[in-house]
């Protein structure tokens, strides 16, 4: 019937909006979470080398550029390495790196 039709058609793009915004809503709480740990990591990173929240980034970021590993997986890394994590060798050594060529004027 071709008075049905425009209803159908509401519908399915209702549904559709409605599957858009459900994505959406995942990928936001997806990046507050990272976010978050983000944060933790640049609190550990400025405790660790008595440094400037910039700073603090600056060093999560060379990092992760020198490792070749993601920002938030970095984070969540050294986040768990005072507790008794482990950090692998080659982000150990880019973080060394990193707070001491932080720390040069």
């Amino acid at each position: 019937m071709p008075g049905d039709m425009p209803g159908q058609v509401r519908q399915a793009d209702l549904v559709g909006q409605l599957a858009q915004l459900n994505q959406e809503i995942g990928q936001l709480q997806e990046a507050i979470a990272s976010h978050a740990v983000i944060d933790q990591a640049i609190g550990v990173v400025i405790s660790l080398g008595k440094l400037s929240p910039e700073q603090g980034f600056e060093v999560l970021r060379t990092v992760s550029q020198h490792t070749n590993t993601k920002l938030r997986k970095v984070a969540a890394l050294i986040v768990d390495w005072p507790a008794g994590g482990a950090l692998p060798e080659d982000l150990h050594g880019a973080l060394e790196q990193a707070l001491t060529d932080v720390r040069s004027p």
